[in-house]
């Protein structure tokens, strides 16, 4: 295991013990290992733990977790010069969820994950000392505003080894902080946990086969009377948006994405999460994504949204299909 890995397992063991997930402490701390161990294998993990290294020793004199930009500590923290610490942090490219901002270098993702976060906050269960688990977190940037908001732990699930580097970057400054990725999937989750008091699934239901499996398995993770914040493509057309039985399938890639699997109606998906044993079921919020909200920067320089929608009708994707809308729905457990 890398020095990282090693001292976060310790790190992770030591705050479940202390939590209502202490009866899982020993099975997570493996299920970490187990991921981590893949990442070891990855054929860019000594380009990453390269530009890791390369991160200037310098402990930050302000930390914000409670602002649209994750930030730790300022330009005047180090003798580092900032060109330097961004060559550095972009070799772990492509940076996909933030922002962040690392001593003064403002890493510009390619998602404004702080509109996601704005469109939630105020309609959510207050996350102050409750223990959060976020499936599909990407390089953490949402545990770390979940532990902004007051949440005593957050744990994250990503099998992508690259965003576990990324958030390994971010926490390499913040080592003491109850925020954890556990770099596997929700299926390598121990059985019937039960524990926790808030469940975000954000951008993962349409990529599933079985989505009310997906469901099913959030519900096993949260405990009686938790809630789950369930972010996911809609379908929102006139035709669709009352009908429960509506629903489109993609023949092929949706806006070029090819493991596309059910973009439900909203009302369709009130009826999966009532059939999936959901109860006190409330659209939050029903937006279109924009082209400024996902796009592509200097630090996610492949395509982004733009380039999947129709160029002559941006209300369509370049293959036909309505453009991207996306739904928050809570439900409590």
């Amino acid at each position: 295991m890398s020095n990282f890995s090693q001292l976060e397992a310790a790190r992770l063991h030591d705050c479940l013990s202390r939590s209502p997930l202490t009866a899982f402490a020993g099975q997570l701390v493996k299920v970490n290992e187990n991921g981590w161990a893949n990442i070891l294998k990855h054929g860019d993990y000594s380009r990453w733990q390269r530009g890791l290294d390369a991160l200037p020793d310098a402990p930050p004199s302000e930390v914000h977790l409670d602002a649209a930009t994750v930030s730790i500590g300022t330009a005047s923290d180090t003798s580092d010069p900032e060109q330097a610490i961004e060559s550095t942090l972009k070799q772990l490219h492509p940076w996909r969820k933030g922002p962040f901002e690392l001593f003064g270098v403002h890493i510009d993702t390619e998602w404004r994950s702080d509109w996601k976060w704005d469109r939630l906050n105020n309609d959510i269960t207050p996350l102050t000392g409750r223990t959060v688990l976020d499936v599909g977190c990407g390089s953490g940037y949402h545990l770390w505003r979940m532990l902004g908001a007051g949440a005593a732990l957050a744990v994250g699930i990503d099998p992508t080894a690259l965003f576990s580097m990324q958030f390994a970057a971010i926490k390499r400054y913040l080592p003491d902080a109850s925020a954890f990725i556990l770099p596997v999937g929700i299926e390598a989750m121990p059985g019937g946990m039960r524990c926790f008091d808030t469940v975000f699934s954000m951008g993962i239901l349409y990529h599933r086969r079985s989505p009310i499996d997906h469901l099913l398995e959030l519900k096993a993770l949260l405990q009686s009377g938790g809630e789950l914040v369930l972010d996911t493509l809609v379908l929102d057309t006139l035709q669709a948006r009352n009908d429960e039985q509506h629903c489109l399938m993609p023949q092929g890639r949706y806006a070029k994405m090819r493991n596309v699997w059910f973009i439900p109606s909203v009302a369709m998906l009130r009826l999966w999460l009532k059939r999936a044993g959901f109860k006190d079921i409330k659209a939050i919020d029903v937006s279109p994504t924009s082209c400024e909200e996902q796009r592509s920067t200097a630090w996610m320089r492949f395509e982004s949204l733009s380039d999947f929608l129709d160029p002559d009708d941006p209300d369509r994707t370049i293959e036909g299909y309505p453009a991207p809308v996306r739904a928050i729905l809570t439900a409590q457990a």
